[in-house]
């Protein structure tokens, strides 16, 4: 299990808990609420785009803010009330004041019939629109007559605003983790990927010194930041080498990784290994352009290799897109597991390296060299032969995660296994060739 630097689950979880009352959007306040927050933990970056810049077909919206919005029966008393949760309020609903018949107001009110005590997460991003959403259970008890309507918003020319951390390494080859910032009060999605994202950085801040791939952590609105992002970093993406989107990593589910589009990247084989080398339950599912940004990264004019790690598929939790997606659906064991399982990853990946034995006819005399063991006769312990599968496939073509495959040996043994065997002259490293 990777160090976590004595970081429990509860911490992780105590940001969930932080954060879930914000409301988030594409843009806003909430946001920029939300970045704060993590700056705080981790150092950010943060970049504000302005409202109509064109980024790649897309264009960059609005900025969108609420100061409050409701629904009063006719007696005044409010039956729906932003206050009491924002997924009560379409995001990106635009100003309204208004009284309507019931009939009327149903037309823009939303529920999950066959989840009646939940209430749905809905938006109308790119059409002017507003409306509410509730729990079936609560629309049932709505009485005919007339019912007042506020939506106390802004829809006004703003920014975009997205914040990234980036953590130097020894090289300008990139190591990318994304988690999208855009959803108002859910746990799972997104808060727990925020949360792990934020830790691993953190912890990889600790160990900038000794890493070779720079880190970048990219917290922005799902889609339209990616697209964002990517439309305004042409110089970097090339040197992205390997990438992870990080979304409900909270509940109950086993670990799941999401492929590339090609299926064969570092980062593919590399998630692979750490999740079945834990021994715990896992899937690994092949790539699908839905889901979260890695298909912005994985698309045509890009191809950059990004994968995602989650729990829970999109849709696949009842509680998906609801007010049943709460902090007490994450658990802070989940989030801490997570978090290890994300830091093996990122610490495989930059340590993957390729090895040239210097002695390759017959094994050399590990002996003398005080790599084996003194006495003969007994059982070959887990590092020696990690050393022997070193040497036996360090040809100058294959890697260390191609050793750790072949030999079903954790990686973390075969890299020490190789440090050992380069210390006493018997490798030298091939310099990675790059794409």
């Amino acid at each position: 299990m990777s160090d976590r630097g004595g970081v429990s689950g509860r911490e992780l979880h105590a940001l969930v808990e932080e954060l879930y009352p914000i409301c988030r959007s594409l843009t806003g306040d909430g946001v920029r609420a939300t970045l704060a927050a993590i700056g705080r933990r981790l150092p950010l970056e943060v970049h504000e785009v302005p409202s109509g810049t064109r980024v790649l077909d897309w264009t960059v919206p609005d900025e969108w803010n609420v100061r409050d919005a409701w629904i009063a029966d006719p007696s005044g008393t409010r039956v729906v009330d932003f206050r009491e949760t924002n997924l009560h309020l379409v995001g990106y609903s635009v100003p309204v004041r208004e009284r309507l018949s019931l009939a009327e107001l149903r037309a823009r009110l939303h529920t999950l019939p066959d989840r009646p005590d939940l209430i749905p997460y809905r938006t109308s991003y790119y059409e002017k629109s507003w409306g509410f959403c509730l729990s079936e259970n609560r629309l049932r008890t709505l009485t005919e007559g007339d019912y007042e309507v506020c939506v106390d918003s802004t829809l006004a020319p703003g920014a975009l605003t997205y914040g990234e951390a980036v953590l130097p390494g020894e090289t300008a080859d990139e190591i990318l983790i994304s988690a999208h910032v855009c959803h108002p009060s859910l746990g799972n999605d997104n808060l727990s990927g925020i949360a792990v994202a934020t830790w691993l950085g953190r912890a990889l801040a600790d160990t900038a010194a000794r890493r070779s791939h720079t880190v970048r952590i990219l917290f922005a609105p799902g889609t339209i930041g990616a697209i964002t992002w990517l439309s305004r970093n042409r110089d970097r993406v090339g040197r992205i080498r390997h990438g992870l989107t990080l979304t409900n990593l909270g509940d109950g589910n086993p670990l799941t990784y999401k492929r590339t589009l090609g299926g064969d990247a570092r980062i593919d084989r590399a998630a692979s290994h750490v999740l079945a080398q834990r021994g715990l339950p896992f899937r690994v599912i092949d790539y699908t352009p839905d889901g979260y940004d890695e298909r912005q990264y994985n698309s045509p004019g890009f191809r950059l290799p990004v994968g995602s790690l989650m729990r829970a598929r999109p849709g696949e939790l009842p509680e998906y897109h609801t007010s049943g997606d709460d902090p007490s659906l994450v658990s802070p064991e989940r989030l801490a597991e997570s978090l290890d399982v994300c830091r093996e990853i990122v610490d495989l990946l930059d340590g993957d390296r390729t090895y040239r034995n210097l002695a390759p006819e017959g094994e050399p005399q590990l002996g003398r060299r005080g790599l084996y063991r003194a006495i003969g006769g007994t059982a070959v312990d887990g590092l020696e032969l990690a050393m022997l599968w070193v040497l036996t496939l360090s040809d100058g073509s294959c890697s260390l995660l191609d050793v750790s495959e072949r030999a079903g040996l954790p990686f973390a043994a075969v890299r020490t296994a190789a440090e050992a065997l380069l210390a006493h002259g018997l490798l030298s490293l091939v310099p990675e060739q790059k794409a």
